[in-house]
């Protein structure tokens, strides 16, 4: 398995990633291409990344754990 730090970044990055393109495509898909969406946004991924980083520290050790289980790993 790989090292904590490794996961541990891997995790922030991978959140941030998912809170930044989520936020955008449902704020797009709510208010459609404008300067208040991008402003929306902004303030979205604020709020989002924190939340699913704590988030993913839960999901990831249970989506690790199922994924094992199915694998036989």
């Amino acid at each position: 398995m790989t090292d904590p730090k490794t996961i541990l970044i891997a995790q922030i990055m991978i959140s941030g990633m998912m809170a930044f393109c989520m936020t955008g495509f449902f704020g797009f898909l709510h208010m459609g291409l404008t300067s208040q969406w991008l402003h929306e946004w902004s303030h979205a991924f604020v709020i989002a990344w924190p939340v699913a980083f704590c988030l993913s520290l839960i999901v990831g050790k249970l989506s690790f754990t199922i994924a094992c289980r199915i694998t036989g790993k």
